[in-house]
């Protein structure tokens, strides 16, 4: 996902004390297309099914704008006895999104009831190399609530990842994608509570909440409170205004023009440091358009983003 690049860090900008935010958000700038293993990956498909998604794609989402593809490349799934999901296929999609000046980040659901497991998983997406290129960036996709019931050992096996993955990365940015603060706090306070904001800090670079408004009614079916407001309560848990934050709206083809440009107009105010929305596979050709502005407003007018005290609690 790629394309503007709006409201990054200034190199003066000084991150609190144990943040990772000094670094550049580098492949999460700007418009991002997601593809899962459900997508692409022949082993995932029904007996029947065809994949819906493939490394000949890649030339067409360049053309659309889009800077990064944001690949599901691992998965802790028998029906991926790898540690890469389909090392072929992964492979395909990395070169031909160099070929086209595409960054790739590779991204993984930490199941967390097998915390070597995930780490080897994590480790492969690292040490994957083919023809001397390698993934630009990681994310953890961190939303696996069932398998382990326990917040506190919970929160303690998903900073322990974070943390071996910030060593396995190096300088390369690393993002978590996580569920929107509007929905973890406002919506359903028993999704993860005390989820650990400030402990994955010092792992993160780019945080990634999923406001995924298609999922929502009432006031926060509107793509723009839910955004904004979902970007205003994770800086103040982080304690960190300038945190940098990729928003990934959603989904594809249960949205509207008009939820992508309100969608576009929370990314701008809040000066996030890229945008996508879930999935390439659900999204319609008439939309690209739209996202490759960054919702850059045609006037001078903006509107200040809800506030985190007064935002209504219904959604």
């Amino acid at each position: 996902m790629c394309a503007v690049v709006i409201g990054a860090m200034g190199a003066g900008s000084v991150a609190p004390a144990g943040a990772a935010t000094s670094r550049d958000p580098g492949a999460f700038r700007g418009l991002g297309a997601w593809v899962d293993a459900f997508d692409y990956a022949p082993a995932f498909q029904s007996a029947t099914g065809v994949v819906t998604v493939t490394p000949d794609a890649v030339p067409d989402m360049a053309a659309l704008g889009v800077k990064t593809l944001y690949l599901q490349a691992a998965m802790n799934d028998d029906r991926a006895p790898g540690m890469i999901v389909d090392d072929k296929l992964v492979g395909d999609f990395l070169v031909r999104a160099h070929r086209a000046g595409m960054d790739v980040v590779a991204w993984y659901f930490p199941v967390l009831s097998d915390p070597a497991a995930d780490l080897a998983h994590v480790k492969a997406m690292a040490d994957f190399r083919v023809r001397g290129q390698r993934f630009d960036a990681l994310a953890l996709d961190i939303e696996s609530i069932k398998s382990v019931p326990d917040v506190d050992l919970r929160n303690d096996r998903i900073v322990e990842l974070a943390a071996q993955t910030r060593k396995l990365v190096g300088e390369q940015p690393l993002g978590a994608i996580v569920y929107p603060a509007v929905q973890a706090e406002v919506i359903n306070p028993a999704l993860w509570p005390k989820f650990p904001y400030k402990r994955l800090a010092k792992a993160v670079d780019v945080w990634m909440p999923m406001t995924y408004w298609t999922f929502r009614d009432g006031t926060y079916r509107d793509p723009y409170i839910y955004t904004a407001e979902s970007v205003a309560r994770l800086r103040d848990n982080l304690g960190d205004k300038r945190a940098m934050v990729h928003p990934i709206g959603g989904i594809g083809d249960l949205s509207t023009a008009k939820d992508y440009d309100a969608f576009l107009k929370a990314v701008y105010e809040t000066k996030s440091v890229g945008w996508s929305i879930y999935d390439y596979n659900t999204m319609v050709s008439s939309a690209w358009p739209r996202l490759r502005t960054g919702g850059v407003p045609t006037t001078t007018t903006t509107t200040t983003p809800p506030s985190t005290t007064t935002a209504p609690s219904r959604g």
